[in-house]
């Protein structure tokens, strides 16, 4: 999501709708604080690529099993007993 101050440069209508249309939500603020929120209606090539990889992930790690410690631990084989670089 991008942040765009309305206030400052002038914001361009069009370069609004085109970052839009590619599936980036926007949000205006001003003075600082958010007041308006741009979404597309219809999902733009890039947004429904990104929609189908996700849903692609999705499907794919239904299922999956995670041990808990695997993040913890991957990095082990980088150090030996003493904890020192291997």
């Amino acid at each position: 999501m991008t942040t765009i101050p309305i206030s400052g440069d002038k914001v361009s209508l069009t370069d609004l709708v085109r970052r839009v249309e590619a599936g980036e939500d926007v949000v205006l603020s001003h003075g600082g604080r958010p007041v308006a929120r741009v979404n597309s209606l219809v999902m733009g090539d890039l947004a429904l690529k990104r929609a189908r990889a996700i849903e692609a992930a999705h499907v794919a790690l239904q299922g999956v099993v995670f041990d808990e410690t695997c993040a913890a631990r991957s990095q082990d084989f980088l150090y030996d007993e003493d904890g020192l670089p291997a």
